[in-house]
């Protein structure tokens, strides 16, 4: 299948600005309403961190220490600038014990569907690349064209590609090139030199030009819709050959925290007639957004409680009218609540 390449480089290149336009105000009035910063330092903790439970967390932790410091803060910055100075601390201090998240796909090399390589596959111990959901990142309402961009600057493969980068590149790249500060304000949060910045953005391109290339997921039109109906009818039937025929001939599936991922619409078929993958028949689906893409709560069914319990997060990345990427999370106790799904849904 060939699918028109869409670079993290050329997200970047032609990115208009996101978020609230910095300005300078007086302290302590400017102190007292720091929620209105919370979506956008969210997504900007979101792609320094690789994880929205994370992020969440980074963003309280930012506002904990932001009122707490609030008689310190003199007005010679935005609020909004010395906020980031903070929630850029605080990434860099959760990360620096942990090693680079990353998607199965980084980790080796395709999975046949076999029944014997799920369990030795279980890796909940690594630090995955976990989901967002965009409302909590992007903002209420806005231009239709800088809201997409801002969809593409949270997809799983972009953000996967940031982790790439040291975490000083990866914070003057986004602020930079995402967020299109001046580099002089980069500078300045990230206690640097203009030279510096334009020096750490110039390897990180490098760097982000070098990694293997991915399509962004299209965006949803009157086709997907009548696709994701198509998915949802035949997942929850559990209709493997109908479920097939949504996919592209090459399609990836992964689900961490297992380590095995599958590629091809013919082996993702028969990994899902195997056992284990199968006690997801007759599972129900409630539709969310993350990642720039449609998703799925999925709930499988509770043969102590009743009902449906929580399994995983899906999340489709559509290309060219079929399914290219099937991402299942299944963190649910720390993916869940941030997407406001259920802890069980009633039978």
């Amino acid at each position: 299948m060939a699918h028109p390449h869409y670079t993290a480089i050329d997200l970047l290149c032609h990115s208009p600005r996101i978020g609230s336009v910095a300005v300078s105000v007086d302290a302590p009035e400017a102190v007292a309403d720091l929620e209105q910063y919370r979506r956008e330092l969210t997504g900007y903790c979101y792609r320094m961190l690789g994880s929205g439970s994370e992020a969440e967390d980074a963003v309280q932790e930012t506002m904990l220490r932001a009122w707490k410091n609030a008689d310190g803060f003199e007005g010679r910055s935005s609020v909004r600038s010395w906020l980031y100075r903070i929630a850029t601390n605080v990434c860099i201090d959760m990360q620096r014990s942990v090693q680079r998240r990353a998607r199965p796909m980084e980790l080796g090399a395709s999975s046949e569907p076999l029944e014997s390589l799920i369990a030795e596959s279980m890796h909940p111990e690594l630090p995955w690349i976990s989901p967002i959901n965009e409302e909590s990142v992007l903002p209420d309402n806005g231009d239709p064209a800088d809201i997409a961009v801002a969809r593409d600057s949270i997809r799983l493969a972009f953000i996967t590609a940031l982790q790439h980068l040291p975490a000083k590149q990866r914070a003057a790249l986004i602020l930079c090139e995402v967020l299109r500060w001046p580099a002089a304000e980069a500078a300045e949060l990230l206690e640097s030199s203009v030279a510096s910045i334009n020096s750490a953005l110039q390897r990180a391109r490098a760097t982000l030009a070098e990694l293997p290339q991915d399509p962004a997921p299209a965006q949803l039109d009157a086709d997907h819709a009548d696709l994701l109906a198509k998915y949802v009818d035949a997942f929850e039937r559990y209709d493997i050959e109908s479920f097939v025929k949504l996919l592209h001939d090459d399609a990836v599936m992964s689900m961490p925290p297992f380590s095995m991922w599958i590629e091809g619409a013919a082996k993702i078929g028969t990994f899902m007639t195997l056992p284990g993958p199968a006690q997801c028949a007759n599972s129900k689906l409630i539709p969310v957004r993350a990642n720039g893409c449609p998703a799925f709560g999925q709930y499988k069914p509770d043969p102590v409680n009743g009902g449906y319990s929580p399994w995983g997060l899906q999340v489709l990345e559509i290309a060219d009218g079929r399914i290219a990427h099937w991402n299942c999370f299944l963190d649910t106790a720390s993916i869940f609540p941030t997407f406001g799904l259920p802890d069980h849904l009633p039978a």
